[in-house]
């Protein structure tokens, strides 16, 4: 006898039951391929002081709460704290498996499309975090570079004269495509303008609310300084002899210089220039490594599964 079908219906229930367990081989795959970081991470961390680690993870958690902060001074309408915060831990999670910040801003978007934000409001808010962000950590550098002139090596740190021509290069060659889409393809130039129109509004209305700007440049600010003192205290758990300022500069130095490397969640280019960055600084070779190993434990692979975990929950109940 013939084997009876599934209804749409049942398929769709089925899906939703299976959704928040979706995470659990892709982590595992994800695990297998990076097994060695993973196991070096967790035997250095094994052996770590365990306070300076609860402090790491203290200012882990902080980072998801700031991340909710700029996302709302992003946007003029108030959206509800919780589940802000909980999109954006689920957003941390997307953001390992696509590079260039893509899985969080699509997790972003959809939430933000879930409240009642137009599309293209919603999209201007993406812009304009995406924008605010770098800026906000230039300036962060900046105010580092001339408060503690002395930490700085400027001839070892400093990118060579090719590299410099290399971005530049590639910066003018993005301009000029823009530029040259938008004049010569009509059917992009109406949406464009429009976006425009939106995120300049937006952004004007913005900066009229003392909170939102404070919330957004403010909370923009905070970011790397909670990602260096997760380092930081990571770093201080294993002995690395490095200051809390050194451990700083460290990371905005590294994540400036090759940080628009399109990889998952900055991991590789940034871990690279870390490390090189530190041992700069007069860290050992070893320990710098350890400690960035043992920072992408606590800020990638703890929170893993239970953001993931969060993603599909909120997808499955139709929040996202």
């Amino acid at each position: 006898p013939a084997r009876p079908r599934l209804s749409p219906t049942r398929i769709a229930r089925i899906a939703r039951h299976a959704l928040p367990l979706l995470p659990l081989p892709l982590i595992g795959a994800w695990a297998v391929a990076d097994w060695h970081t993973v196991r070096d991470g967790a035997a250095r961390l094994s052996s770590a002081d365990p306070w300076w680690l609860l402090a790491g993870l203290f200012f882990t958690c902080m980072g998801w709460v700031i991340a909710a902060v700029v996302r709302q001074g992003a946007l003029p309408e108030r959206l509800p704290p919780g589940l802000l915060l909980a999109s954006q831990f689920a957003a941390g999670a997307a953001n390992q498996v696509l590079p260039a910040s893509i899985g969080a801003h699509a997790v972003t978007l959809r939430f933000l499309q879930s409240r009642g934000i137009p599309l293209s409001r919603a999209t201007a808010s993406l812009a304009l975090y995406s924008l605010v962000k770098p800026v906000a950590k230039t300036l962060v550098l900046l105010a580092f570079l001339v408060a503690f002139p002395e930490l700085l090596h400027l001839g070892e740190l400093l990118p060579d004269r090719r590299t410099l021509l290399m971005v530049a290069g590639g910066v003018t060659t993005a301009l000029v495509t823009a530029g040259v889409l938008v004049t010569a393809v009509r059917p992009l130039r109406r949406p464009l303008l429009g976006f425009v129109r939106t995120a300049l509004t937006d952004a004007r209305i913005l900066h009229t609310r003392p909170s939102r700007v404070l919330a957004l440049w403010g909370g923009a600010a905070a970011t790397p300084l909670l990602q260096a003192s997760v380092l930081a205290s990571v770093g201080f758990a294993l002995g690395l002899p490095l200051s809390w300022t050194q451990v700083v500069l460290a990371l905005l130095l590294a994540s400036t210089a090759v940080g628009a490397v399109p990889a998952p969640g900055g991991i590789g280019p940034v871990d690279a220039a870390v490390v090189f960055t530190m041992i700069t600084f007069g860290a050992p070779m070893g320990l710098a490594a350890a400690t960035v190993i043992g920072y992408r434990v606590l800020t990638v692979w703890v929170p893993l599964l239970p953001g993931a975990l969060v993603l599909s929950v909120m997808v499955q109940r139709k929040i996202l």
